[in-house]
């Protein structure tokens, strides 16, 4: 047990302080070629692909609400938890990734790192 749990230790990064943040805050964060949108919504971080699966458009500055963060190209609405679809124009959920809060720093895990292009 001791040994998986320093494997899952050694995959997530700190990113950012706890202080940095206000409620409804967002911030970019790239780790190891994934794109990711970090946010605090009522106490709570979550770290999200960057992008929305329907256009491919960023999805920073959308609105924060009930769970959820809706693109601010489209409407389309993904829960902040898993990813899930909540409203189109979207089909596709997307990714989500752990975060780990302790004391005043953030830590996100990536377990795989995105694949290097040539």
């Amino acid at each position: 047990m001791l040994f998986s749990r320093l494997i899952m230790s050694n995959n997530f990064h700190v990113v950012a302080s706890r202080s940095e943040f206000s409620d409804g805050q967002q911030m970019y964060v790239e780790l190891h070629g994934h794109e990711i949108l970090l946010c605090l919504h009522k106490s709570n971080f979550y770290a999200i692909s960057y992008f929305c699966s329907h256009g491919e458009f960023a999805l920073e500055g959308g609105t924060l609400r009930n769970g959820c963060i809706t693109c601010p190209y489209h409407g389309a609405e993904f829960s902040l938890k898993d990813g899930s679809v909540q409203a189109p124009p979207a089909e596709e959920p997307i990714k989500t990734y752990p975060v780990r809060v302790e004391n005043d720093t953030i830590s996100i895990c990536i377990s795989n790192p995105a694949p290097q292009t040539a």
